[in-house]
């Protein structure tokens, strides 16, 4: 579970940010008051989302405190999307700048990277996983129940990133973000791989033993 603080005074926002959030296993506490987001302990956090418009404040002071006291790392959240803006809170400290409106899917990405960088040891390490799926990432192989699976480059970079969030919702955004070999191309593509790799392990799009579709989200990978 990643642990998220959001300070963000629409609370409509938040709560659609969060809901969704919910359901990929990343835990969000929102406070629509920058001081008492300030007087939190940072520590118990694993990223934070930043609002620049905020009551009685400007969202680039509340980074700039928060990076004396920590690295957490920041994604700032706002409507505000002047190049200005973005330069200055990038400068004072924050990792990422997301310019609203922006899908939930997104954000998901986005956290997901970060804490990937900054908190190496808190997603899951494929090696740990009890899982029949098993990457052997120098010889750019993938194994399943002990054999070996013939894989295009594209199949191998969406199987091994699920392998590698074994059992957590990976969003089509996150995929995409993390693939290489999808980066060039349109989403139905996605759709095509997934069942490729689905004809390879012998399993079916409506009574799935491994890939499962998360509707509104993306796959996640079990077994």
């Amino acid at each position: 579970m990643i642990n998220v603080i959001m300070i963000e005074d629409d609370v409509q926002y938040a709560e659609l940010i969060t809901e969704f959030l919910s359901q990929v296993n990343i835990n969000v506490t929102n406070f629509s008051n920058p001081a008492e987001g300030l007087q939190e302990e940072i520590s118990n956090y694993d990223c934070m989302i930043l609002d620049l418009t905020l009551p009685g404040t400007d969202g680039l002071e509340v980074c700039k405190e928060i990076r004396k006291k920590s690295d957490i790392p920041i994604i700032i959240s706002s409507a505000r999307s002047d190049l200005s803006d973005k330069v200055l809170g990038l400068g004072l400290g924050a990792d990422d700048y997301l310019s609203k409106p922006y899908k939930p899917q997104e954000m998901q990405a986005r956290i997901a990277s970060l804490v990937r960088r900054y908190k190496k040891g808190l997603l899951p390490i494929e090696e740990e996983i009890d899982t029949l799926f098993k990457v052997e990432h120098e010889k750019h192989e993938i194994y399943y129940n002990n054999e070996t699976l013939s894989l295009t480059p594209a199949e191998y970079d969406i199987l091994s990133y699920l392998v590698k969030r074994h059992g957590f919702s990976v969003s089509r955004e996150e995929l995409a973000l993390n693939c290489k070999s999808l980066r060039e191309k349109d989403s139905k593509s996605l759709d095509v791989i997934i069942g490729r790799l689905r004809a390879k392990i012998g399993d079916s799009s409506k009574e799935p033993k491994h890939i499962f579709s998360v509707r509104g989200i993306g796959y996640r990978l079990l077994g």
